[in-house]
C-alpha cells in the first residue's frame, strides 16, 4: 500500500542520511581486548549512566563487605534526611556500645552528644565504626533494628545477593554482598544524593584535633576519581568501591577480596583505565522525526524518544554506526501523544548496538468515514 511504501522509503532515507559520512571514511578497525585479569576474589566495572557492565569476574560471588557496609548505612540516613525524618543538625548521644565498637574510630566519647552531620562525615570519610553504630542507634533505637532499614533498601535497589547484619561492616555471621550489588548501591548513591556524594571525595576528617585521612588512595593519585569507599577485615580481604568521571563518562568499579591496600588501589586503577580506554557512553536525545500515519486527519506524525537515554559501546563505533527508525506493524490512527510507535535502532556492521523505544510526540486523530474511503480510493489508484 501507499503508506507502507512511504514508510520503507523514509526508513531507507534515514539510514542513508545517518551513514553518508561513514561511507566516505576508510573502514575502521576496532580491537577491544579482553578485560584485564586482576588478583582479587571478584570485581565489576559498571557504566553509571547506561547500567552496562564493561568488565567483570565473578560479580555475583558472595563476599564479606567489611566497611563497604557503610555505603548502605549512609544511603539509609540520606533517604531519611530527604524524607524529613532526620536532620543534619540532630544531636546524637553516644552510647557505651558505640564507644566500645572495635576497628576504625572517629574517637567519639561515651555520653557526649554530637551533631549528626559530624558523625555522618566521620563515617564516610575516615570510616568510623563508632560513628556508624551511634547513627544507627539514633535513627532506629538499636543497631539491630536499623539493619531492617538497610535490608529493605537493599531489596528496593535490586541487591538480591546482599544481607546486612550490622551498620559498621565488622564481620558477623552471614553478612555478605557481591561486587554487582555494591555497584548498584554506589550508582544509586550518586544518582539519588549528589549533594551528599561530594563528601566521598573529601580527603581528610578532623574531630577532637585528630586528623584522619580518607583510605581511598586513588583520591590522591587520580583526579578523575571522586569516591567512594574502602573496606577491610580478615574475612573480607581488601575491598574498594570507586567511581571516576572522564570525558563525560562515569564508571563505577568494585574490587572485593584483594590482598593489600596497594593491590586494591592498583587493581582498581587498572580496570577503570581499561573501561575508559576501550568504551564510551553516548546520550541519545532530541531525536525528532516525522513519519507517515494512515487513517488519520494528518499525513504525518512526529515521533521521538521519551527521555534522553545512554548507551555504552566500543570507543569510536558510534560515529560510524547506522541509525534507522523501525515502526510497529500496522501503525495507524488513532494515536495519542506518548503511545509507543516503534524503535530507533543503532547498528554497527550489521549488529544491533541499541534498540531504543520511540513514542508519538503528538496526537494523531482518526480520520472520518469519508476521508478513510477517499484514502482507500487513492491507495487503489496507487496515488
Amino acid at each position: 500500500m501507499k503508506y507502507q511504501s512511504l514508510i520503507k522509503k523514509i526508513s531507507a532515507l534515514f539510514i542513508l542520511a545517518s551513514t553518508t559520512a561513514a561511507l566516505n571514511v576508510q573502514a575502521a578497525i576496532f580491537i577491544t581486548p579482553k578485560a584485564p585479569s586482576i588478583s582479587a576474589a571478584s570485581y565489576i566495572v559498571l557504566d553509571h549512566s547506561s547500567g552496562v557492565v564493561v568488565a567483570s569476574n565473578k560479580p555475583h560471588a558472595k563476599r564479606a563487605p567489611a566497611s563497604l557496609t557503610k555505603l548502605m548505612t549512609a544511603y539509609v540516613i540520606f533517604q531519611l534526611i530527604k524524607d524529613g525524618r532526620a536532620n543534619l543538625e540532630d544531636d546524637v548521644r553516644i552510647s557505651e556500645k558505640a564507644w566500645k565498637t572495635m576497628g576504625s574510630k572517629s574517637f567519639v566519647e561515651v555520653g557526649k552528644t554530637i551533631k549528626l552531620k559530624i558523625l555522618l562525615k566521620g563515617m564516610i570519610i575516615q570510616s568510623g565504626n563508632d560513628a556508624a553504630v551511634a547513627l544507627a542507634e539514633h535513627i532506629a533505637g538499636t543497631e539491630g533494628t536499623f539493619t531492617a532499614y538497610m535490608n529493605e533498601y537493599a531489596q528496593k535497589l535490586g541487591m538480591r545477593n546482599t544481607r546486612f547484619e550490622n551498620a559498621s561492616g565488622l564481620d558477623y555471621k552471614d553478612q555478605h554482598t557481591t561486587a554487582s550489588d555494591m555497584a548498584k548501591l554506589a550508582s544509586a548513591t550518586i544518582k539519588d544524593f549528589p549533594e551528599f556524594y561530594l563528601w566521598y571525595s573529601e580527603k581528610e576528617f578532623t574531630y577532637h584535633d585528630i586528623k584522619q585521612r580518607n583510605r581511598n588512595k586513588l583520591l590522591w593519585s587520580d583526579n578523575t576519581v571522586d569516591g567512594l569507599k574502602t573496606g577491610f577485615t580478615k574475612k573480607a580481604g581488601y575491598n574498594l568501591v570507586a567511581s571516576a568521571n572522564r570525558m563525560g563518562m562515569r564508571l563505577i568499579s568494585v574490587v572485593l577480596g584483594s590482598s593489600s591496600v596497594a593491590a586494591r588501589t592498583a587493581q582498581t586503577q587498572k580496570i577503570l583505565d581499561y573501561g575508559f580506554r576501550f568504551f564510551e557512553t553516548k546520550n541519545i536525545g532530541n531525536i525528532t522525526k516525522s513519519v507517515p500515519i494512515s487513517n488519520s486527519t494528518q499525513n504525518e506524525i512526529k515521533v521521538g524518544l521519551q527521555n534522553s537515554q545512554a548507551i555504552t559501546l566500543a570507543r569510536g563505533q558510534y560515529k560510524l554506526s547506522q541509525k534507522a527508525i523501525e515502526l510497529n506493524a500496522g501503525l495507524s490512527a488513532p494515536l495519542k501523544k506518548g503511545d509507543n510507535i516503534g524503535h530507533l535502532v543503532i547498528k554497527f556492521e550489521g549488529k544491533n548496538l541499541a534498540k531504543l523505544p520511540l513514542i508519538a510526540l503528538e496526537d494523531a486523530p482518526e480520520a472520518g468515514f469519508f476521508s478513510q474511503i477517499w484514502n482507500w480510493i487513492l491507495s487503489l489508484l496507487g496515488l
